[in-house]
């Protein structure tokens, strides 16, 4: 008789799922030379605490150190350095010359800035974590030297792995200019997701083909557009990319209209976006191919894409245009004193704060002994709180049994290992080690604990495994107990503010496809076909992270699953449209109806999640 099955918790399902994928070696290569070597060069130089600090600063930047471009790792690694740096500035100065209540206080009015500036984006989360994290060093860490040296130190350590992601190769892509192979593989992905979505049509995996198209649109649209000193791209192998990312749209658009159909396409329609992702890569030339039949709207704007896409190709393009528009200032600020941006920083203060608080009673009743490293506790408390990392249970129940386990593996790595030469060793194979740990949040926090205490350990402090446990389970009981706390902000704020605004950006795509017109101005349609799409990612990831949580939280997000899904719908419907009035100008009765009947799914779904009520949308066409 066969056992019946078990229903495993969702936040016990997400502490147990770990991403998969090759192994990134040259992320492991550039971890291995980063925080080991440092501290290397700082002991022979006798400048030991500053060799510390510049492998904290490399450290945190490989944490940041993912896949993709060479410009966009400026941003995601770089800004947070500068964060950090900012961070352990004010901290080491605040340490030396406030008492205990003001530095608490201190530390939890940088919380609430810090995780209101978090709902911004993943860059700005980043930047957040290692302000707070770097502060609460700077305040607690004993080091001899002045808090500016702290910060230029830090801020070397984290550039010095910038340099070395700037200037090694990142990607198994070497046709050209190496300095954009993340740029090709990302614009390759395009091709290759483009090529899945039309062998899935007509299929059940042809919704998930579409959300793995839009990851890939969004990759590709970050790693082209990172910072630049110039407004527009300056080589002609950079233009060449910005044309083949550009000619990826249209076709985007017809397969996405083809999915909607639901019907199935021949095997032969996903050969020529298949060619071109190997000639985005190798650089080779297209040759002919292979035309899709003709028989449908969809089918016409897929080969009418084909055909540009391939003309771009040989005659190397020259585009400059992504498609895109940069938030600006106003919006950034209106993002981070919304509803998500408030609820996120009183609760980042109140657990930065009252683990700092926490910590500094111990730290003054003796319980950490005549070494200083209270600054654990808060530290810890950033990480934990940070919701970019998992649901609260798998993000405590993760940290807690990393830490244990990095702990344990230290104390006994520690008494084998001489000193500091092992110990030198120890942080260079951590290092190594980071970008494949990220993949699990335990993994990541079992390096990082090996990592860390090595680093203690060199610069001068006994050996504090047990104590580590000891703080980060005292972490885990409070945030866990904040978490929990009613009346911060409007629960499930976050998830609310990302669900309107990808809402707005669907209403505008719907608004300019059926009121202002297609053909004459697709860059504008395209533009708002991307913001929608993207906009959409984002909410459904909030949604799922939410629908993680214990059920005491997860219950503040019921029904937004709902709504994100007939949004997606609508936009995919909206998709087809376009492509409809570009072939005939006119829609079918099955297009306006399906329009129709999803407005109205929508409004109902919003009233049930209680959400505000959209403007209304356009049903005329």
């Amino acid at each position: 008789m066969p056992l019946p099955s078990v229903a495993v918790p969702p936040w016990l399902a997400h502490a147990l799922r770990a991403q998969r994928g090759p192994v990134p070696w040259s992320a492991v290569g550039r971890g291995a030379l980063a925080a080991g070597p440092l501290l290397l060069v700082a002991v022979l130089s006798g400048r030991t605490s500053l060799g510390v600090v510049a492998a904290l600063g490399a450290m945190l930047a490989g944490i940041n150190d993912r896949p993709g471009s060479r410009r966009a790792a400026v941003k995601r690694l770089g800004l947070p350095a500068l964060a950090g740096a900012g961070g352990l500035l004010v901290g080491s100065y605040a340490g030396q010359h406030a008492g205990a209540v003001a530095l608490t206080l201190l530390l939890t009015l940088l919380g609430l800035v810090a995780g209101a500036v978090s709902a911004i984006g993943p860059v700005a989360s980043g930047a957040g974590t290692q302000l707070l994290v770097a502060s609460a060093i700077g305040a607690g860490m004993p080091l001899p030297e002045p808090g500016w040296q702290r910060a230029v130190f830090f801020l070397a350590g984290a550039g010095w792995l910038l340099a070395l992601r700037l200037a090694l190769p990142a990607t198994g892509v070497s046709a050209g200019d190496y300095r954009f192979d993340g740029e090709r593989d990302a614009v390759g992905g395009v091709y290759d997701a483009i090529a899945a979505l039309l062998d899935a049509a007509g299929g059940p995996d042809a919704s998930r083909r579409r959300v793995a198209l839009t990851a890939a649109l969004d990759h590709a649209q970050d790693a082209l557009a990172g910072p630049r000193l110039r407004r527009y791209a300056s080589s002609a192998a950079e233009r060449r990319l910005h044309a083949q990312y550009a000619a990826a749209l249209p076709l985007a658009e017809a397969a996405t209209a083809l999915a909607w159909a639901g019907e199935t396409v021949p095997a032969r329609a996903a050969e020529g976006p298949r060619r071109l992702a190997v000639a985005v890569r190798t650089g080779a030339h297209t040759g002919p191919l292979p035309a899709p039949a003709r028989s449908a709207p969809a089918l016409r704007a897929l080969d009418d894409a084909l055909l540009h896409a391939a003309d771009a190709f040989d005659r190397g393009g020259a585009g400059d245009t992504l498609h895109t528009r940069r938030r600006t200032a106003a919006s950034l600020v209106r993002t981070a004193l919304g509803s998500g941006g408030r609820e996120y920083g009183l609760r980042v203060a109140l657990c930065f704060g009252a683990s700092a608080a926490v910590a500094q009673a111990l730290h003054h009743a003796r319980w950490y002994g005549n070494h200083s490293h209270w600054y654990w506790l808060p530290a810890t408390a950033v990480f934990l709180v940070k919701p970019d990392l998992g649901p609260l249970a798998s993000r405590v129940l993760c940290r807690a049994a990393g830490t244990v386990l990095g702990a344990v593996v230290f104390a006994g790595l520690a008494a084998l290992l001489p000193r500091p030469e092992g110990l030198i060793a120890l942080v260079a194979v951590s290092g190594a080690l980071i970008p494949v740990a990220t993949r699990h949040f335990a993994a990541q926090t079992a390096v990082v604990t090996v990592l860390v205490l090595a680093l203690v350990m060199v610069g001068g402090e006994p050996q504090a495994s047990w104590s580590r446990i000891g703080e980060t389970l005292l972490a885990c009981g409070i945030v866990l107990l904040v978490g929990h706390l009613p009346a911060l902000g409007q629960r499930g704020g976050a998830v609310r503010a990302r669900l309107i605004r990808a809402a707005e950006a669907a209403d505008a795509y719907l608004t300019h496809v059926l009121n202002d017109g297609t053909t004459e101005d697709r860059a504008g349609r395209w533009i708002l076909r991307r913001e929608a799409y993207r906009a959409l990612a984002e909410a459904r990831a909030a949604i799922d992270l939410a629908a993680a949580e214990l059920p005491a939280l997860a219950r503040h997000a019921e029904g937004t699953d709902e709504v994100a899904a007939t949004l997606e719908r609508l936009v995919d419907t909206t998709t087809a449209c376009a492509v409809q009035l570009d072939d005939t100008g006119r829609l079918t009765p099955r297009h306006t109806e399906r329009i129709a009947e999803l407005l109205d799914e929508l409004a109902e779904r919003r009233e049930r999640a209680g959400l505000l009520a959209p403007r209304k949308l356009p049903v005329a066409v």
